[in-house]
């Protein structure tokens, strides 16, 4: 949602300019309908946002356990390779430290990909969430006669009257094609 809300800004800011120097005609200028919607609402308010989220926080806590059970192995052999400083023979001790090793290259890989899948996913669903938005917004923005709707809080806008934030009307129209979209 970021990137088409945020073209849509910046259209937006570059004809601002225009209509208030005087380059628009004054009826247009006079007739402008501006609305501000929350982005961030529109994923945590909605039901398929809510969904979105749910589905991530269980991946990450699915990420998180795994971790854990990682980060125990390795404190394990840790303590293995410490309790047997003294008792265990030479190579046996080359033999556990590289286990450890390799272990923890394993795990700091882990990590790693772990974030790339959550980052990926979060991706996909918010592009997702936009794709199926943005029909109705565009379809509230012409019924509401808006001749801009900015993003409230990544177009630069400083300030917006609470009376023009249409995030509610969003959210109750994205739920309600939703709920009566069939389900796949």
């Amino acid at each position: 949602m970021r990137k088409g809300i945020g073209k849509l800004a910046a259209v937006a800011l570059l004809a601002a300019p225009l209509a208030v120097t005087g380059f628009a005609s004054p009826a247009v200028a006079q007739e402008s309908k501006l609305a501000v919607i929350d982005v961030r609402r529109l994923v945590t308010d909605s039901v398929a946002g809510k969904e979105a989220l749910e589905k991530l926080r269980k991946l990450q806590e699915e990420k998180v356990a795994e971790a854990r059970t990682r980060q125990e192995e390795l404190d394990g052999l840790r303590k293995r390779i410490s309790e047997g400083r003294l008792s265990l023979a030479e190579d046996k001790l080359a033999d556990l430290e590289k286990e450890l090793e390799e272990k923890a290259t394993a795990f700091r890989r882990f990590q790693e990909d772990a974030e790339r899948e959550i980052s990926k996913r979060q991706e996909q669903a918010f592009a997702e969430i936009e794709r199926q938005m943005a029909p109705v917004i565009e379809q509230a923005g012409q019924e509401g006669g808006y001749t801009l709707i900015f993003n409230k809080f990544q177009s630069g806008l400083v300030y917006a009257d609470e009376a023009s934030d249409i995030t509610d009307l969003i959210i109750q129209r994205f739920d309600a094609a939703a709920a009566a979209a069939p389900k796949p």
